[in-house]
């Protein structure tokens, strides 16, 4: 008998055939087939909004294939990826090979191991055509916003601009933050930090002022009021009036879902949402692993359910047990509450088998798949260990009408935290262990010392914390963050500076123009909504028809006033003026941003036309020839350091020249990023380095 089985990837192709056997040929689709095509709106607005889908270019002779084999098979099973997009991927090769979209032949993988194969070939099921209209509504829906909107902020900015659905809400979102912390007006406050030494002890420990002994708080605003404070203090004595100890269970975090994946990788390995995705794809998909083959390594990654099978639990307990002993181990299963909007299609991310332990794939990795296959397996394992048990002690130390506070803690046992802790967007105060302290135990000042301070405005988003505001917003899908956040930078919309996100002036003017015209477009909650509502068309509650019907109509009256109001309407960038002057007409050139992104033209336009490429110094001579260094890309985009006398001089480097001189040699040292910015000497032979 012959089997068809048609999945999205090669490498998943690969993994798959191996557990089905010669019974079975396996093909990847390659992705989507059938879309949308892109030179035109292709949906017709006026006809309930049918979709014209075509064969995506350049895919016509894959489906040939596709189309070959299907007629040769006596049975075809869609295997595409387990979730909305695949199911409709899945729907699209139904209608293009002739199948029955009623027959029992689709075929869901959780993880690509022999037993989840097995289980997705046992349990085939027909094509969801709720969950095919919910893909459908969201593509047209996206469709209609880019297509009607994006010519309209074009005509209105710049040639060449987008906008979405999405990725104007995050723009817009980034954009407010930047003028929270514009409109921020700092205010000046003190502390008063002590270091008191117990008596008979060596050891020091730190305390803060807190305020008057009857436990009232005390603001300082001033350093006069600080030094007031202090010339009080002058001659006390420190006597310890409370001691409470206590004990705090500390419950280790929930498994991976797409969003705190990508949040973590961004935190922790300072990972991109599209690099975490894309090398989460691979180890889904399989890898090649001594003495096994291939084999998924970890399970489905867009999935946004906190479930974890029975199977899973047992297998991590009896590793917990072997690795850490008993005690490792909570009183019953940690199970794990998901959002109240989860689709619980999916488990968890988590490996697909915990006695594939990091180090024993490491050699078959590439080093971006240990990196985040560790984090995986580490926060999973630590998600089915025990609390980790601190014994805490809070202490009030008197001084004359004054107050002291000191806190700390010691690790009782460490439970979870023996392999995992996650990471925060915020730095945590530090809290150290207290020496044994008693109540009337007098303390000795060692040093009292007032701090100056000034309150703080919030803090630009990472891609950590934007991916953390869009899902507690509830805009969009974790599995679409990553695209959003590339297409914002790409556009020149967001621009990233180290690992927090700034909106450009470009970016600032499309989301003034969008919260001015089209504010239900960007209005954070309309847009949760409108999420909330294409899950309803998954849920089979609404038709999908009828909820683009209820949008669009109040849509294009407000696109029609718009247009008609800002007729003839221009909104004009600031250009930066350079120091080049234009050899045609004799006046001071500017840098404009065009859709291929920056160069220099002559502000006399149209009269004269005069372009140069854009070239952007780093303010260092080249240490070949003493040209200027500037700022270069390759095809896809990279930066890289060369000399602006090129093709006469080919100096280049990946890590940034500087001014600094090696002291070994006298050669000049480079810029190596990473978790410490080391600065290296290159020259043959020396190895100078400083942190």
């Amino acid at each position: 008998m012959s089997n068809l089985v048609i999945v999205e990837s090669p490498a998943k192709a690969k993994t798959i055939k191996k557990y089905l056997g010669k019974d079975y040929e396996v093909i990847a689709s390659m992705g989507h087939v059938r879309d949308l095509p892109s030179a035109r709106l292709s949906v017709d607005v006026k006809k309930d909004f049918t979709p014209k889908y075509e064969i995506i270019k350049g895919k016509e002779k894959l489906v040939d294939e596709l189309k070959k084999l299907a007629g040769k098979s006596d049975k075809v099973y869609l295997a595409t990826d387990p979730d909305r997009e695949g199911e409709a991927i899945s729907w699209h090769l139904a209608y293009i090979l002739g199948l029955d979209t009623d027959d029992v032949n689709r075929v869901e993988f959780n993880e690509i191991t022999k037993s989840g194969v097995e289980r997705g070939m046992e349990n085939p099921r027909a094509v969801n055509i709720d969950l095919v209209n919910a893909q459908q509504a969201r593509r047209i829906l996206d469709r209609l916003v880019g297509y009607k909107l994006s010519p309209f902020v074009s005509q209105k900015i710049r040639r060449g601009l987008s906008a979405g659905r999405v990725q104007s809400v995050a723009v817009r979102i980034i954009v407010d933050r930047e003028n929270e912390i514009r409109a921020f007006v700092p205010e000046e406050y003190w502390s008063i930090d002590a270091k008191f030494i117990p008596k008979g002890s060596r050891k020091a420990f730190s305390a803060s002022f807190y305020g008057t002994e009857d436990g009232k708080k005390v603001e300082i605003k001033s350093k006069e009021q600080a030094e007031e404070i202090l010339s009080k203090l002058e001659g006390s004595e420190y006597i310890v009036t409370k001691v409470k100890n206590g004990t705090r269970k500390k419950s280790p975090v929930p498994p991976f879902i797409t969003s705190t994946l990508q949040q973590e990788a961004s935190r922790k390995l300072s990972f991109q949402s599209r690099r975490t995705m894309r090398v989460a794809q691979e180890l889904y998909e399989g890898v090649d692993i001594d003495g096994i083959g291939a084999t998924g390594l970890i399970t489905y990654m867009r999935t946004d359910s906190l479930r974890i099978s029975n199977d899973a639990m047992r297998e991590a307990a009896d590793f917990i047990t072997e690795k850490y002993g008993k005690n490792y181990l909570p009183s019953k299963p940690r199970f794990f509450k998901s959002r109240s909007n989860a689709q619980d299609g999916h488990e968890a991310i988590r490996p697909t088998s915990v006695s594939l332990t990091p180090e024993k794939v490491k050699n078959n990795l590439t080093s971006d798949q240990y990196k985040l296959y560790k984090l995986i397996w580490e926060r999973f394992l630590a998600s089915q260990m025990a609390d980790s048990i601190q014994k805490t002690t809070q202490v009030d130390i008197t001084a004359g009408e004054y107050l002291f506070k000191a806190s700390g803690y010691r690790v009782d046992f460490d439970g979870f935290t023996v392999l995992y802790v996650e990471s925060k967007d915020e730095a945590e105060a530090k809290t150290s262990e207290l020496p044994p302290l008693e109540k009337d135990m007098p303390v000795k000042p060692k040093e009292i010392t007032p701090n100056q301070h000034f309150t703080q405005p919030p803090a630009r988003f990472t891609e950590a914390s934007l991916i953390k505001a869009l899902e507690e917003y509830g805009i969009g899908r974790p599995s679409t963050y990553a695209a959003t956040i590339t297409t914002i930078v790409s556009r020149e919309y967001v621009k990233r500076e180290g690992k927090t996100l700034h909106p450009t002036e470009l970016g600032e003017a499309l989301s003034n123009l969008m919260k001015e015209r089209f504010p239900k477009i960007v209005n954070v909650k309309f847009t949760a909504q409108m999420e909330q509502d294409l899950d309803t068309v998954e849920s089979g509650d609404v038709q999908w028809v009828q909820l683009l019907d209820q949008f669009y109509g109040d849509f294009e009256k407000t696109l029609k006033k718009a247009k008609a109001e800002m007729e003839g309407v221009k909104i004009q960038l600031k250009e930066d003026q350079t120091d080049i002057v234009c050899d045609k007409c004799g006046k001071l050139m500017v840098v404009k941003v065009g859709r291929y992104g920056k160069f220099i033209a002559c502000p006399g336009w149209p009269e004269c036309k005069n372009i140069i490429p854009y070239t952007e110094k780093v303010g260092v001579s080249c240490p070949d020839c003493g040209s200027d260094v500037i700022i270069r890309r390759t095809k896809k985009g990279k930066s890289f350091y060369g000399c602006s006398s090129f093709p006469k001089c080919h100096f280049m480097s990946w890590n940034e020249p500087t001014n600094e001189k090696c002291p070994q040699c006298g050669g000049i040292l480079f810029k190596k990023k990473g978790k410490k910015e080391t600065l290296y000497c290159a020259k043959e032979g020396c190895g100078y380095e400083k942190k």
